[in-house]
């Protein structure tokens, strides 16, 4: 069964270009690759080089062998690579969604107040959360424990530990990565959420 035609030339040396770069990121001879995937070393440089046409049962082998999905193998860039943000005034937020994994939120603020240090007033709920400061100085509470995260450091933390994220002293600008669990936990709580902690 033949996945692509002579119409789909684009995605057909795409997806010939992208089994040659995962295989040489991971550092494989063909011969290597080739034996993975139980094809003849001939057959995977002609899939390789464009000399044999691509066939589905051929590609389902070489995602598996790759450690990809078909789907990865033979998705193609879409047209709006460029995304811009939802801006939120109110509490001085830009958000962007990940569109890899639709569940996935960047944010980023600006942040003026210090975090509240009574861990009744911090919030929890399943999910994870990284965050970049890029300004100035932010100050991370994870349950009594106080964390300084200076400009370009990064921060990676479980949400369902009592946690909130303020300033420390003058004003600084933050980019925060929420995944699927934690975004949820922020929209959920978003209707009482403190304006300095980022989130939904």
């Amino acid at each position: 069964m033949l996945l692509m035609t002579q119409e789909d030339g684009d995605l057909d040396s795409l997806v010939r270009k992208r089994i040659r770069a995962l295989r040489v990121a991971q550092g494989w001879s063909l011969e290597e690759l080739a034996g993975r995937a139980k094809l003849s070393q001939s057959s995977l440089s002609r899939i390789e080089n464009g000399r044999r046409r691509l066939a589905l049962d051929q590609l389902v082998t070489l995602a598996r062998a790759l450690d990809t999905t078909l789907d990865q193998l033979v998705e193609t860039a879409d047209d709006d690579v460029i995304t811009s943000p939802m801006i939120d005034s109110a509490h001085g937020l830009m958000r962007w969604p990940v569109k890899g994994d639709p569940g996935m939120t960047v944010v980023r603020q600006r942040m003026t107040q210090p975090p509240p240090e009574n861990p009744a007033r911090m919030r929890a709920h399943p999910g994870r959360e990284w965050l970049v400061v890029l300004s100035g100085t932010a100050v991370l509470m994870l349950g009594h424990r106080r964390f300084r995260v200076e400009t370009h450091q990064a921060a990676e933390f479980p949400t369902m530990m009592p946690h909130a994220i303020g300033t420390a002293g003058g004003p600084c600008e933050i980019l925060g990565i929420f995944d699927r669990d934690a975004r949820r936990g922020h929209q959920r709580e978003g209707g009482d959420r403190d304006p300095q902690e980022p989130g939904e």
